[in-house]
């Protein structure tokens, strides 16, 4: 069975470069609407199993759209194992007063993931988001059929533990496919219920049809 992952569409603080971590949120920016339409039409007549979010609203907003505009039947399922990274203390935060008031945070959760200290800023480490992560898709792998295909919207930094976890990635290589653009997909497979997965595609975005911009993958 597959797994397509999507990263919800571009919000006001995407844009604004803060962290939004577990607890912050903001609203979908319209230029996510024609994306998150585009994917649709990517998508075009796939057929889904199943639709899961994490319940924060970015996120659900993004599933619920792609559920309306792909035609499905059946109502989005909320997983809070998709939530967002908890960043703690950094959340809120634009990555320049982030880098100022905790430079090892910022530093090694994106450098070094074996080495990041959430907990020191009242936030998750890596270990626990994967955990989380795996959970879930060992979960799915056993519940849907091999032919299956599922579809996620989740978050970067949560998505790029999950998925690394999911993919059998040692902590320090976690990231090692690098970071995810908003409205992504990215497509994992595996044929033995959930024990493990490989990746067919990876953050594509070219169906957005569009020059990609910095914030676009923070």
């Amino acid at each position: 069975m597959q797994i397509y992952f999507v990263r919800h569409g571009k919000t006001e603080w995407n844009l604004q470069k803060r962290f939004q971590g577990a607890h912050g949120d903001s609203p979908l920016l319209p230029q996510s609407l024609i994306d998150i339409q585009k994917l649709s039409d990517f998508l075009g007549e796939t057929k889904f199993a199943a639709i899961y979010s994490s319940p924060l609203k970015r996120a659900r907003t993004t599933a619920e759209k792609l559920t309306k505009n792909l035609g499905n039947p059946f109502s989005v399922k909320i997983d809070d194992r998709l939530r967002e990274f908890d960043l703690g203390a950094m959340e809120g935060l634009t990555f320049t007063e982030a880098k100022a008031r905790y430079p090892k945070q910022v530093t090694d959760i994106w450098d070094k993931p074996d080495k990041y200290d959430g907990h020191s800023i009242g936030g998750e480490n890596y270990p626990e988001v994967i955990a989380r992560g795996k959970n879930f898709g060992r979960e799915v792998g056993l519940q849907f059929k091999p032919d299956d295909k599922v579809l996620v919207v989740s978050h970067g930094a949560a998505l790029g533990a999950i998925m690394g976890g999911l993919l059998g990635y040692p902590l320090p290589d976690i990231r090692h496919n690098g970071g995810l653009s908003n409205t992504s997909l990215t497509i994992l497979e595996t044929k033995d219920k959930g024990k493990t997965f490989k990746a067919l595609m990876w953050n594509e975005t070219k169906f957005l049809d569009r020059k990609m911009e910095d914030s676009d993958s923070l």
